[in-house]
Formats: C-alpha cells, sequence, structure tokens
C-alpha cells in the first residue's frame, strides 16, 4: 500500500507540472514542485565527498529540503562540517537513532542507501541549484495563497494599498533570499568596479565620482553623492534643511533631464532615472510653491497669496513649463513605514529607473514594528539600517534629514556636533555621511537688542558679516575629509546657492 501511495509522489517530484487526476482513482489535484531523488542524490554526495558541502554552502540550507527527513539530515551534515568534522552515514548514525521520521523510511540503514545514490561532486552544485529553485517556487505558492486569504479576511483597519506593499515587500524578501549571488568574490572583481568609478570621474567636468548637489564647494569636499551611500542632513528647525534637501533634489533632477536630452539612444534616455522625493512634514503643492519660487525670484508667501501682477505671473507659468517635464517624483504620504517608503522606492526603480531618494525627515517615519511600547531609540535604530539597506540594495544615495536635540540652544556655540543627533547612537553609527546646516543669523536675530541700548550697534556690525551665510558642517565622511563650506542663503525665497569668491 505505502509504495502505491509514494509512487505519484516522486513520479510528480520528478514532473511538477503533471497533474494526477490521470491516475485511476485519483483526485484532481497538483502536488507542490519538488524533486525528493534530486534530494537523495545530493545528500548522498555530501556524504561521500564532504567537499561538496563547500559547493553548496553559500546559497543552500536546510529550509530548502522538500522532504523534512532531508533538511534534518542536510542540517546535522552543516553542523558537523562546520566544526571540522567528517560527516558520514556513520558519524550521522548517532544523530539519527531515535529520528522517527527516519524510522519510517529504514532508520539509520537509510543514510547508507542515500551514499550508495550519490551522485558525482561535478553534478553537486547542479543538484543544489535545482533544490532551491523548487524552494523558491513553493515559497511563490505559498505567498500567493497566503495573499489571497488576507484579502478575503483582511482587518477593516488595514487599506488594500497597504496590503499591496505588505504583500510586494514579502516577495521581494522571498526574491533576495533566491538570490544566489553574494557571498565571496574575488578582489579582482571589487578592483574592476573601483577603476569604473574613477574613470567615469576622470571623464566627468569637476571631477565627481558620484551624483552633484549643485553646489561647488561642497562637491569638492563630498565628491558629489556616491551610490549606496546614506547621507544625514540634519540641523534644528528654521536652519533650513528642507530648504537645502529640495535645492539638491532639484538640482539633481535638472541634471538628470539634461543627461536625457543629450541621450542618443532610447535605452540610455530610459537608464538616466528619477529623483524620489518623500515628504513625510510638506505637502507636494508646498514643495512645489518652493521650487516655483526658487527659480522664478518670486517669494512663496507672494505665490500663496496670490499678491503678484501680470507680468510675474506670466513669469511663474514660463517657470511652470520648463519644470512639469523635471524626473522629480514627490510622495507626500504622512508617518510613512520603513517598509512602504522601501516598497514605493524599489517600485519607481524597477519603472522609472532610480538615482536619487530624499526622505524629509527621519523621525516622522514609522518603524516597522507594530508594538506601540516600542524603544524609539531601537525604532529609529531600525529606521536608520532600513534607510542604509535601501541605499545599498537599490544602489543609490539617499539623503535623509533629521532633526538634532535640543541641547544645542543651551551652549554658547551654537555649532552642532555629532552629539546632537536625536536618537543618535544609530544615525551616527549607520550613516556614510553627516552634515549639518548652521545659520548663525538665525541665532543672532533672536538675540536682536533694543536700539537705545550700547550693544546694539555691536549688534548691526555682527549682523553684517553673517547676514545671508549659511555653513554646511560636514561632522562625518567615510570616503573624505570632514570641514565646512559656505554657502549664500536667500530668506525670502528659502534658497540655498553657491557663494560668490572674495574679490567678485
Amino acid at each position: 500500500m505505502s509504495d502505491i501511495r509514494n509512487a505519484p509522489i516522486i513520479a510528480l517530484a520528478a514532473n511538477p507540472a503533471s497533474n494526477v487526476s490521470n491516475l485511476p482513482g485519483a483526485l484532481a489535484y497538483r502536488s507542490p514542485p519538488a524533486n525528493v531523488e534530486a534530494e537523495q542524490a545530493l545528500l548522498g554526495a555530501v556524504l561521500v565527498n564532504n567537499d561538496c558541502f563547500h559547493q553548496l554552502s553559500n546559497f543552500l540550507e536546510p529550509l530548502h529540503f522538500y522532504d523534512p527527513v532531508h533538511a534534518r539530515i542536510f542540517d546535522a551534515i552543516s553542523k558537523l562540517i562546520h566544526r571540522g568534522l567528517l560527516a558520514s552515514p556513520v558519524t550521522l548514525k548517532n544523530f539519527f537513532e531515535r529520528d522517527e521520521g527516519l524510522a519510517e523510511i529504514g532508520g539509520t540503514h537509510y543514510l547508507a542507501r542515500l551514499a550508495g545514490s550519490a551522485t558525482t561532486i561535478i553534478n553537486a552544485e547542479f543538484y543544489g541549484r535545482l533544490i532551491h529553485d523548487l524552494a523558491v517556487r513553493r515559497g511563490l505558492i505559498r505567498l500567493g495563497e497566503d495573499v489571497v486569504n488576507r484579502s478575503y479576511d483582511a482587518p477593516v483597519e488595514q487599506s488594500a494599498s497597504s496590503q499591496i506593499e505588505e504583500a510586494e515587500a514579502h516577495l521581494f524578501n522571498l526574491a533576495e533570499r533566491g538570490r544566489y549571488e553574494g557571498g565571496l568574490q574575488p578582489f579582482k572583481t571589487a578592483l574592476i568596479q573601483s577603476i569604473d568609478v574613477a574613470a567615469k570621474a576622470y571623464e566627468r567636468d569637476g571631477g565627481l565620482s558620484g551624483l552633484a548637489t549643485g553646489f561647488i564647494d561642497l562637491d569638492r569636499l563630498m565628491g558629489g553623492m556616491h551610490n549606496s551611500d546614506l547621507i544625514i542632513l540634519a540641523g534644528r528647525p528654521s536652519m533650513g534643511k528642507t530648504a537645502l534637501a529640495t535645492n539638491i533634489a532639484f538640482y539633481a533632477a535638472r541634471e538628470l533631464m539634461q543627461e536625457k536630452a543629450l541621450a542618443q539612444t532610447p535605452e540610455d534616455k530610459s537608464r538616466q532615472g528619477v529623483v524620489a522625493f518623500f515628504s513625510l512634514e510638506m505637502s507636494s503643492e508646498q514643495l512645489a510653491t518652493r521650487i516655483l519660487s526658487e527659480q522664478s525670484g518670486i517669494t512663496s508667501e507672494k505665490i500663496r497669496r496670490g499678491q503678484i501682477d501680470d507680468t510675474q505671473f506670466k513669469s511663474l507659468v514660463a517657470v511652470s513649463q520648463e519644470l512639469q517635464e523635471l524626473p522629480l517624483y514627490i510622495d507626500d504620504t504622512g508617518a510613512l513605514q520603513i517598509s512602504a517608503l522601501t516598497a514605493r522606492a524599489r517600485r519607481i526603480k524597477r519603472q522609472q529607473g532610480l538615482r536619487l531618494v530624499v526622505v524629509d525627515y527621519l523621525q516622522l517615519v514609522r518603524g516597522s514594528g507594530t508594538s506601540a511600547q516600542e524603544n524609539r531609540v531601537q525604532e529609529i535604530s531600525a529606521i536608520t539600517q532600513g534607510l542604509k539597506a535601501m541605499a545599498k540594495e537599490l544602489n543609490v544615495p539617499v539623503l535623509a534629514l533629521s532633526q538634532l536635540s535640543r541641547q544645542v540652544e543651551q551652549r554658547e556655540d551654537k555649532r552642532p556636533q555629532l552629539s546632537d543627533l536625536r536618537e543618535s547612537g544609530s544615525i551616527e553609527q549607520d550613516a556614510d555621511v553627516v552634515m549639518f546646516v548652521f545659520r548663525e543669523e538665525y541665532y543672532l536675530q533672536k538675540n536682536e537688542p533694543r536700539e537705545d541700548k550700547p550693544e546694539y550697534a555691536k549688534w548691526i556690525e555682527e549682523m553684517d558679516k553673517v547676514h545671508g551665510l549659511a555653513e554646511i558642517i560636514i561632522g562625518k565622511q567615510r570616503h573624505g575629509p570632514t570641514g565646512t563650506v559656505r554657502l549664500a542663503f536667500h530668506g525670502k525665497l528659502t534658497k540655498f546657492d553657491n557663494l560668490a569668491a572674495e574679490g567678485y
């Protein structure tokens, strides 16, 4: 009876697409894709020659085996080999003498039969990849069933869009686990990639190896924004963090638009990519108004209140026509989870290509944990790790804004330091670059004395020195020097600009 029951299973394992309904008296169903014979041959090969295991250990795990007994055998083999011991039917015998699953198929004698059905060491990796692929297919089936069941029994508070994002995240995680790539690579491969980056920097004007920020002195100090880097832009409120991030995003998008215009082929045009701006604080309309204000020279206050004349309105229309093709995408969803943010970035990377991600700002992103009592420091750590992982995964620079703690205000010198980062530990640790925005003019304005006071004249003198000036302090940079860059700041337009050199 057992032989008859097992026969169609083995047949289906060899041909997962087949259906059992053509067998006499069988019900119409499909078995999960698996190949038990390949698992037996692979385990036998490893038991005969442990060197086979080193071809498989980078991508094959016990959970990839369809037969749970085979999964336990492979797990025991890997533990023995990692301890530097021999894995053979004899050494494994003590581990499985009381294994009920193994007892059903012949007990420890089954281990000897596995060694007898061994494939050659040359074919071991091929069998391993086959087993791995079939496991990924089973994972896809389970994921599909889970999506269907969740869609039928979705809780009232969960929207359909959040279900899509959750399913997309699970699908991507499955895809990542299903990749063969990764692990150790020869130094020669990394060296070729490094030379390619240097060659592109050599050919590019200004010698930048990364995406330009649009600010000459800042690009000179940073070398541009590098792929896979997490760049933290921090500052106290009213320092101009969002304004600077908007300026950088606009300049990068304009550069990409110009590159696309110069591209010779449709393939080159499609590779230029876009800038994704996740604005958790301001609406997309407010950001668009800021960019219109910067480019037209009309204050955003006048634009919003309609206090403009015909000439200014025509200028606004002309500027908007120039900017409407800008490859800048804005997502103004509030309280976005890091998992949803990453899923949306992946989607736009897949659909449009992606060159830069801006997140405004870090403390408004929610962690993926559902517990309301979750420690805030741990949550920020998970968010920064998620942003860094996203930068590496998508191979783009991620510019994330961050607030600073109030301890800055308690010092006489208000210039920020790394220790001023809110929920600091992981932000400072995970970031490749940390830079601060500082405007001394803001603090001097707050301390304006009365005109009849003797210190008023000195205050006027100090204000003249710092009026319209901003400092970008690079407090950390993994692949470059730290230092300070001075920029011009136009308060009415909330716009940063390159500072003219002395004598101009």
